[in-house]
């Protein structure tokens, strides 16, 4: 997969990489910045030979991004994201999360019970730990089932100011909330 193109979005905690398919024009995947690493270093891992490139298309998300993360209430179109590329369960995980809506949380157990498998909480996580498009499928929006934060690709900080810009208090690590969804 050489010659990714790519576009830089800034956020309060460094830029964002959005890599996608020129063959197609669906985004392959987000990068986010987390502590130690920035968003570039991951991209560069994982394609590396990526280069910077835009389209209209990919500048309109671009500018829905940089708008989301300002606070708007944006809701991403799965049409314009590669879920092929991520197994069927995975992509019944990240259809149900995409679901969730703006200020409102789910659990991993909640959302495996919802997908009619009570028992894969850990691989709803697991699905979700990995998903390819944060932010643009609002993983951040997933919970353990006590609602402390859990894992996220962005790290615990990006994943509080998120939810928090959506509404949700957050104190000492936990969701203080009675918008669980599913």
């Amino acid at each position: 997969m050489s010659g990714v193109p790519y576009l830089l979005i800034p956020s309060p905690w460094g830029e964002i990489a959005l890599a996608w398919s020129e063959e197609t024009g669906r985004v392959r995947r987000v990068f986010l910045p987390r502590p130690g690493r920035s968003a570039t270093t991951a991209l560069a891992a994982a394609y590396p030979q990526a280069r910077a490139g835009s389209t209209a298309a990919m500048r309109a998300l671009a500018a829905d991004l940089q708008r989301y993360l300002d606070g708007a209430p944006i809701v991403f179109d799965l049409g314009g994201l590669a879920l092929e590329a991520c197994s069927p369960f995975q992509q019944a995980v990240l259809r149900a999360e995409h679901a969730i809506p703006r200020g409102w949380v789910s659990t991993y157990g909640r959302l495996a019970r919802h997908l009619g498998l009570p028992s894969h909480a850990r691989a709803a996580g697991s699905a979700l730990a990995h998903n390819p498009f944060p932010l643009l499928i609002p993983c951040h929006r997933a919970l353990t089932s006590d609602l402390r934060l859990g894992g996220f690709q962005g790290g615990a900080a990006m994943k509080q100011a998120l939810l928090q810009r959506e509404g949700v208090q957050v104190a000492e690590g936990r969701a203080l909330t009675e918008r669980v969804y599913y």
